[in-house]
């Protein structure tokens, strides 16, 4: 097991207007929780500020509490997702189906990459009831909009280019696709070795993306 190392050396503190630049460390000092091997009952205000070589006090300038932490982690993340899978749409040319199966691809490699920032991405135990942190449920509800936004677009390119069968609710089978790639990254992630073939990933695309 690698221990991680507490930073232990006095921060030097922050300019005036600098205020944005602490907000950013703690989200970067949370993510390194994350990333050590932690889940989300690692990141509490004691242990960001400690990571973040601050006085947890500090803190509360910027979040209010541990799920407005979480929230920023998450947006953050969900951020890095979006332009990931711009950038894979983008550099797939003009054909659909490579823009989809890119796109796809890329979905799968960030959650393989990333695994304690995935699954906080998509639920886990930081997500309170809203009547007890000062998150709302339209923070919750606009997470992973933009991804979602785009899959439905590749979608639609596939339908325009006669690759995939036409659907009146585009937006429903990108919510669709996104569920089926969210379970097969989440199998591999829990389970030893995946059953079945190893296109299993193109088989699933193929299949919700109603390709032809």
């Amino acid at each position: 097991m690698v221990t991680a190392v507490t930073n232990t050396e006095p921060r030097r503190r922050n300019r005036r207007g600098e205020g944005g630049k602490l907000r950013e460390e703690i989200i970067a000092a949370a993510v390194a929780l994350l990333d050590e091997g932690g889940d989300e009952r690692a990141v509490t205000l004691r242990s960001v500020a400690r990571k973040a070589g601050i006085a947890a006090p500090s803190i509360y300038a910027h979040f209010a509490d541990q799920p407005s932490i979480m929230l920023a982690v998450v947006q953050r993340e969900m951020d890095a997702l979006a332009v990931a899978l711009r950038e894979a749409d983008e550099n797939a040319g003009p054909d659909a189906r490579r823009r989809l199966f890119a796109v796809c691809t890329t979905y799968l490699d960030f959650a393989r990459v990333h695994p304690q920032r995935y699954r906080i991405m998509f639920g886990g135990l930081w997500t309170p009831s809203v009547d007890d942190t000062s998150i709302t449920d339209a923070d919750l509800d606009s997470l992973g909009a933009e991804a979602l936004t785009l899959l439905a677009d590749v979608l639609g390119a596939c339908v325009d280019q006669g690759i995939a069968h036409g659907s009146d609710d585009l937006y429903g089978d990108a919510v669709a696709l996104w569920l089926g790639l969210h379970g097969l990254a989440h199998q591999r992630a829990v389970v030893r070795k995946m059953p079945g073939p190893a296109d299993v990933g193109e088989r699933l695309i193929t299949a919700l993306a109603h390709l032809k």
